[in-house]
């Protein structure tokens, strides 16, 4: 996420002790999977994906009151934002949540399909894909309620349809892991994953509600953990995003652990030690700053699939973020052409 400029830089920022630029940082050996040229990398997404109802209003309806939109939309969400990010850097992508019966889990489907995404588990026949209403004020700020579908019950029996392959990267999403079944079956499924699969974990905002034993089995089996500053700032108790990172780094992170701040751009700090290193934002004209995270995630994910060291990793994953706040509406992760275009 950025502020608004229209400048805009690729400045590196620095820590006492670590320079952004001209630094070669990898993860420490054996911390997480190291793509083997002759097996396509493949993201595997065990988040949910839900259809979002958005309104553009002048101003929020007061309690029994009605307010008309001047704008409104109906699009595939939720954790179809990371993977069309993914998608759109080269990377394939598969869809292991669950999915339902009904006009939004046929949207949804069109949608994954539009992208290239696979989609691993057949439908649940007796009920629909969730969907979330988000009203925007004229401010950009955005209110929701969510009704939950079929992504919200996945089980075992779907996890075990799952045949990762060494150089899978799998995504878990915070939602999941706050949801009873779904993070029931994700804490029991992680810890069996080898170290031939890298497992990227981004707790998201209701990382309070995750269940202390989920958590803990996410925490334990990350090799990422991805997330912003003030999930960070749950997790550890330190406002500072540095100090936070480096606390997380402390408990997660087989390779290493990223904190996004915003206009700041992101704190990475590598297992192993060398201290934090901030990865500079790139200053760009905000529109809207929905789905930045989705695409930062997405482009850090294809980014270590082709191999490229963290810190360079990051960099893209901050230039996709800043072109996603560029323009209004779902999906908004840019292409490998458009990414190199802003990188310069």
């Amino acid at each position: 996420m950025t502020t608004p400029s229209t400048a805009v830089t690729g400045t590196a920022v620095t820590t006492p002790s670590t320079a952004v630029t001209g630094t070669a940082l990898t993860a420490p050996s054996g911390a997480s999977a190291v793509h083997r040229p002759d097996v396509p990398a493949r993201l595997v997404h065990t988040g949910n994906v839900v259809v979002d109802v958005v309104m553009y209003l002048p101003r929020l309806p007061e309690s029994g009151g009605d307010v008309l939109a001047s704008e409104s939309r109906i699009t595939a969400g939720g954790g179809l934002n990371v993977m069309v990010g993914a998608a759109r850097q080269g990377l394939t992508v598969a869809y292991a949540g669950r999915h339902g019966t009904g006009p939004f889990a046929d949207l949804a489907r069109r949608q994954l399909a539009e992208a290239g995404v696979e989609v691993i588990q057949p439908p649940s026949p007796e009920i629909d894909t969730g969907f979330s209403v988000a009203m925007v004020d004229p401010s950009g700020e955005r209110t929701f309620a969510t009704s939950l579908g079929a992504e919200a019950q996945l089980a075992p029996a779907d996890l075990a349809r799952i045949v990762t392959r060494p150089g899978d990267i799998v995504y878990v999403s915070g939602y999941s892991l706050a949801y009873p079944s779904n993070g029931a079956a994700l804490a029991e499924w992680l810890p069996t994953l080898g170290p031939e699969v890298t497992v990227i974990v981004d707790p998201g905002p209701l990382v309070s509600e995750i269940p202390a034993p989920v958590l803990a089995s996410a925490l334990a089996r990350a090799d990422w953990w991805s997330c912003n500053e003030r999930e960070a700032r749950l997790l550890t108790g330190h406002a500072d995003p540095t100090v936070a990172a480096t606390a997380l780094a402390n408990r997660t992170g087989r390779a290493g652990v990223l904190v996004r701040t915003g206009p700041d751009g992101a704190v990475l700090v590598l297992a192993g030690g060398g201290g934090p290193v901030v990865v500079p934002a790139f200053r760009v004209e905000v529109v809207d700053t929905n789905g930045a995270g989705d695409a930062h995630v997405g482009a850090f994910a294809a980014a270590l699939a082709r191999g490229l060291d963290p810190v360079e990793a990051v960099r893209r994953a901050n230039a996709a973020a800043a072109f996603a706040v560029t323009r209004r509406g779902p999906a908004t992760a840019p292409t490998t052409t458009e990414l190199n275009s802003l990188l310069g």
